[in-house]
């Protein structure tokens, strides 16, 4: 494993007010060469999962480590120049990119510690650029004189330039058009497996994260609710959860099919539901899940979640056994 997440908690402190619990005892391995799809509604903590993994916001427990290193453990110092192998490409590219300074000298900064001499700089800026679909000789250009799918590419360009061994797209693709959208997810996972670089997909919408990833982990209130196999959670969603947002996702016909609408809204993260944090929507809950948490358990082979109903429901589920020809007419 490249990056491996454990126990990582993160709560934000408001002054007296209870913390808002955003992450809770996550764990979570982006492996060298897969895409990880992380889903979930807006607010359910996979951002903050995200910048708690690479130190932009402060854990409160738990460890992160790459290549079996705790990086958590460093000091400031150590881990910027540690942690250059983890690069995020974040949602709002404009926001982001330095709007006074040229594209490519932004791109540069990243190959400073490499390279020196400064045509070599140029050459490589350029490759980057054509790497991701533009021309190299836009290198001379600033952020506003793109397009919103254009400046994705410019900032995926600069993650490169540090030849990242993780990359972390944090809802890299959702203030871009459904076309752009397709391009640049499509670009990112070509360019991760070229490299053989792990990828962190983080995004709400499944049916892309279904189309790219490998593997996908479910959040809910800062939870990891299922994961497994994309085409195992896929074709058999165990947590109600999981049903819901499969349910939602546009067919090809335009339709959309949603069985048992959920109830309410999300609870408050700075007072969860006890049990199941899922129970006050869920249409499935027992009893149970009012007053015991659910860990994640495995369902099947690379598939887990955590959900009562479903993991009574295998446990329940009678196994098949071969028998021969003479044992039947025994």
């Amino acid at each position: 494993m490249t990056l491996e997440i454990r126990q990582l908690t993160v709560d934000y402190p408001r002054p007296r007010l209870p913390p808002v619990r955003a992450v809770v005892d996550v764990d979570l391995d982006v492996p060298a060469g897969q895409v990880v799809g992380l889903v979930g509604e807006s607010g359910c903590g996979k951002s903050t999962l995200a910048r708690a993994a690479i130190g932009l916001v402060p854990r409160t427990s738990g460890t992160v480590l790459f290549h079996g290193m705790d990086v958590t453990a460093l000091g400031n110092g150590a881990r910027p120049q540690r942690l250059r192998r983890i690069q995020m490409v974040f949602q709002d590219p404009y926001a982001s990119l330095n709007p006074r300074r040229k594209v490519g000298r932004q791109i540069a900064d990243g190959l400073r510690a490499q390279v020196g001499d400064d045509r070599e700089r140029q050459r490589r800026v350029a490759s980057l650029l054509e790497q991701v679909g533009l021309n190299g000789s836009i290198a001379d250009r600033y952020p506003f004189e793109f397009s919103g799918g254009q400046r994705q590419r410019i900032a995926i360009a600069r993650a490169l330039a540090t030849d990242p061994e993780i990359i972390i797209a944090d809802e890299a693709v959702s203030a871009l058009d459904a076309s752009t959208q397709a391009q640049v997810a499509n670009l990112l996972v070509r360019l991760a497996r070229q490299r053989d670089a792990g990828l962190l997909f983080i995004s709400h919408d499944l049916g892309i994260v279904h189309h790219i990833s490998d593997t996908v982990a479910v959040m809910y209130l800062g939870r990891i609710v299922e994961q497994g196999l994309t085409e195992s959670v896929w074709a058999r969603p165990a947590h109600p959860y999981t049903k819901a947002l499969i349910a939602a996702v546009p067919r090809h016909d335009g339709s959309r099919t949603l069985p048992v609408p959920l109830e309410g809204e999300v609870p408050d993260p700075s007072r969860p539901p006890d049990g199941c944090r899922f129970h006050p929507r869920c249409p499935e809950r027992i009893e149970q899940c009012f007053t015991e948490s659910p860990q994640l358990e495995s369902i099947g082979a690379a598939h887990d979640t955590a959900c009562w109903v479903a993991t009574t429901r295998v446990a329940l589920t009678p196994r098949t056994v071969d028998v021969d020809d003479d044992e039947e007419e025994r």
